[in-house]
């Protein structure tokens, strides 16, 4: 993975969230996608775990009829070998940080990890 290939995925990523285009978003992910998020235990009344594609569309269906007005701003991104963290803030001014592994141009594992809402810049 490189800096260039980086830029044109976040790009897209964040273009089709913003856009709510759920079918684009997937279109990233492999069919056996595993990907854990706070944010979707409480949607889905889960442990956390969404497995496959089938079972993400669901969850990111729910999410945004529950968060309409559901905007990413990019912070920053950052490379790894084949992981991939886009840091963002969303709709409520919060810190997100999306940790992607990838397996070729597909993400296989996705974790959605949140800053603490009292604490946001993990000052101590």
């Amino acid at each position: 993975m490189d800096h260039e290939w980086a830029r044109g995925f976040v790009a897209d990523w964040v273009s089709r969230w913003n856009e709510h285009d759920l079918e684009g978003l997937l279109a990233h992910f492999t069919e056996d996608v595993v990907f854990t998020s706070p944010v979707a235990a409480a949607v889905l009344g889960t442990d956390g775990f969404v497995r496959g594609k089938a079972a993400l569309r669901e969850y990111w269906t729910k999410g945004l009829a529950a968060i309409p007005d559901l905007r990413f701003e990019v912070v920053g991104h950052y490379v790894g070998v084949d992981h991939l963290v886009i840091h963002y803030r969303n709709q409520k001014g919060n810190l997100v940080c999306e940790v992607l592994r990838f397996d070729g141009d597909l993400v296989a594992e996705g974790h959605g990890t949140y800053a603490d809402a009292d604490n946001p810049a993990g000052a101590r």
